[in-house]
């Protein structure tokens, strides 16, 4: 009886790795093809770069999940590349060739794992307060990402927001919101998978999922160092990626303190440390292996909100799942069938999920007009700059680069308001 007990375990678990896969997935591997694809990548050295990075998201991962003596923050986090390395890494290898982006994803990577301890002291800096309305941001700035995949992925396409696409992102959120109410137990945990499972098979049948992906992808990929040259070095590339990590080293803290939360554990500074460690490290494999830098995937939140499974035990399947799939690019293939629109229809509800999560931590905040200010204007310049990265298109590119990501603006606001409104005299004008 302990036996098929076990297996039921296993199964479970795998079922609810997969179902993580599945989030970050999409999102992971807009990145290379949005890379190599500006590059002007072969096919034989996409294939490459799309199966190694996918390998290397289970490696970060693992990372993040194993606490060590220097290393592992031990939330079930799943880690991925963030688009906010897209821009940068497009222009360094336009400008000066791929081999100096690799360099500078290593310089990012060393750079991360030298500055974690004294970022993590920053901690202070991060009440309730000003985590909550970081949390918020997480959610609501990626609901655009959402609605952008619900009508099918690019919106300049003339199939934008098709009836077609809108049936399958609709349809995908409403069996997730209906297991979720009506479903119990395992069934429950897994609302997310079966709507995408749903949605996808809907895809099928309507004709709009094509498999030609899957005949043409390789049986084995193995990793190889330096696959595309030895890197190099240079002072601006490494600047301009340094900024990207530290954006992203900000929007990790947030998804950090939303996990704690979630599964009730308080984050001490050394779990800080250990949780950058282990990015900067994936970043400098990254490199290594010519791919990308990595950091925590916000997506991921909500599975673990809305599942309500706050073990590591699922993860680590999933990042031995992405591992496998980074190996057989064929099985990896299977992934990218499920349309932009389904996985949209996805996204809309773990999003939402995620900055519900943020309001919730913000009930637990006093709301006098110092907080409040401090929440209306994080939040409102977070979101203001998320739907219009524009403002910002006559200033220089490293400066586009962090002022037109919600996440950083708002919570440096937050951080800066905080400071100034609840730790200096200005706090009683305000309250006058």
């Amino acid at each position: 009886m302990e036996t098929v007990h076990n297996d039921r375990s296993v199964v479970k678990n795998l079922i609810l790795g997969f179902q993580h896969l599945l989030a970050m997935y999409s999102g992971d591997i807009l990145v290379p093809l949005l890379v190599g694809g500006a590059l002007h990548f072969s096919a034989a050295q996409m294939t490459y770069l799309v199966s190694m990075d996918i390998f290397m998201c289970g490696v970060a991962t693992l990372l993040q999940l194993k606490r060590t003596a220097i290393t592992g923050i031990g939330l079930p986090v799943v880690l991925g590349c963030a688009v906010e390395y897209v821009a940068p890494l497009q222009s360094i290898g336009n400008h000066f060739g791929w081999t100096y982006m690799y360099g500078g994803i290593i310089a990012a990577g060393i750079f991360i794992f030298l500055i974690a301890g004294p970022f993590a002291n920053l901690r202070r800096f991060f009440p309730p307060v000003v985590t909550g309305s970081l949390i918020t941001l997480i959610g609501f700035t990626l609901i655009p990402v959402a609605f952008q995949n619900l009508g099918g992925g690019n919106a300049t396409a003339k199939s934008f927001g098709s009836p077609v696409n809108l049936i399958l992102g609709f349809t995908t959120a409403l069996v997730i919101i209906i297991f979720n109410i009506w479903g119990r137990g395992f069934i429950k945990q897994i609302a997310i998978l079966i709507g995408i499972l749903v949605g996808t098979l809907l895809a099928i049948a309507l004709g709009k999922v094509g498999f030609a992906p899957v005949s043409a992808a390789h049986w084995l990929q193995l990793p190889r160092p330096f696959y595309f040259g030895v890197p190099h070095f240079e002072w601006s590339s490494i600047a301009t990626m340094i900024l990207a990590a530290i954006t992203c080293m900000i929007e990790s803290t947030g998804v950090y303190f939303a996990l704690a939360e979630i599964t009730g554990r308080d984050l001490d500074t050394k779990d800080l440390k250990h949780g950058y460690r282990s990015e900067g490290i994936a970043a400098i494999l990254g490199g290594i292996f010519n791919t990308f830098p990595y950091s925590t995937f916000s997506q991921n939140v909500g599975i673990v909100q809305l599942s309500g499974i706050k073990k590591l035990r699922p993860v680590y399947y999933s990042a031995f799942l992405l591992i496998i799939l980074g190996l057989i690019p064929k099985f990896g293939a299977i992934a990218t069938l499920i349309p932009a629109s389904v996985l949209g229809g996805a996204m809309l509800v773990m999003f939402g999920m995620v900055g519900a999560q943020g309001i919730k931590m913000l009930m637990k905040v006093e709301l006098n007009n110092r907080n409040l200010l401090i929440i209306a204007v994080s939040v409102g310049l977070g979101l203001g700059v998320t739907t219009q990265p524009a403002l910002f298109q006559f200033l220089p590119a490293e400066a586009q680069t962090i002022l037109s990501n919600g996440m950083v603006v708002g919570s440096f606001v937050a951080v800066i308001l905080n400071i100034l409104l609840n730790n200096t005299s200005l706090q009683h004008k305000v309250e006058e």
